[in-house]
């Protein structure tokens, strides 16, 4: 299938490990030149290193994307680089799932406003785009109630009502917007292996409500990322792609 992507620019937050790394990877595969962030020096070069090769162009940034200067420097940064931007990801996350005062804070810092601050940084370049796409990375926690309800939860399903929202207003623009609602995902060094590790109990209760029997990958979601960014899904906008393995039981009519 011809994604229609080869040639677009794209940005992603988050993009040195699980799913984010996912995505970059996923788009530079479609032809469409990646710039990614991640707060880690050290993990962004080598991912840079790792994914560079082909011929898609792929730069990576160090950016606390809770900083609101240093996130809206990258993203111009990004755009002057490549020649504009046609596709924004913002699939960063602070994990921040105990209800504390920090991580409520941490969440809306982080996961909310770091989404709402990429992309009114993107928003000029995205109008110049005939492509221009947004993509962000909900959690099936927006959804329902479940452990990880409280901060990462409830702003969870904050960024499914924002991003629902800018499908709306930005649709006369031609620009579209979708939200990627992932169920529970395994990966080397990820939260579900600190968790099988750390409570096994809980980890057998998550993959005990699965009827397949299993976790996500990441590559898994970062197919339907790249699916709703790009231009095959030309008319479709304003959607919660959920992929989860039937593990939410909702019917939405």
């Amino acid at each position: 299938m011809d994604f229609k992507a080869q040639g677009l620019n794209a940005i992603v937050t988050g993009g040195t490990r699980g799913i984010g790394r996912a995505v970059v990877a996923a788009l530079l595969s479609e032809g469409v030149n990646v710039a990614f962030c991640a707060r880690d020096p050290q993990a962004v070069d080598k991912t840079a290193q790792e994914l560079s090769g082909g011929s898609a162009r792929v730069t990576g940034q160090a950016v606390d994307v809770g900083d609101p200067v240093a996130l809206a420097a990258w993203v111009e940064g990004a755009a002057s680089n490549m020649g504009g931007i046609d596709i924004v990801v913002s699939n960063v996350s602070a994990l921040a799932i105990p209800d504390t005062d920090e991580n409520w804070e941490a969440s809306i810092n982080v996961d909310l406003m770091g989404t709402v601050r990429l992309v009114k940084a993107a928003m000029p370049h995205l109008e110049k785009s005939k492509a221009g796409s947004i993509v962000t990375v909900s959690s099936v926690s927006g959804r329902e109630v479940d452990f990880a309800s409280g901060p990462y939860g409830t702003v969870k399903t904050a960024i499914v009502g924002y991003t629902q929202g800018l499908a709306f207003q930005l649709a006369g623009k031609g620009i579209r917007a979708n939200t990627v609602s992932p169920g529970n995902t395994y990966f080397e060094g990820g939260v579900w292996e600190q968790i099988k590790d750390g409570n096994r109990e809980l980890y057998d209760m998550a993959l005990g409500l699965n009827p397949t029997g299993r976790m996500g990958t990441p590559e898994e979601m970062a197919a339907a990322v790249v699916f709703l960014a790009t231009p095959i899904s030309s008319f479709t906008t304003g959607t919660n792609l959920v992929v989860d393995g039937a593990l939410t039981r909702g019917i939405h009519l």
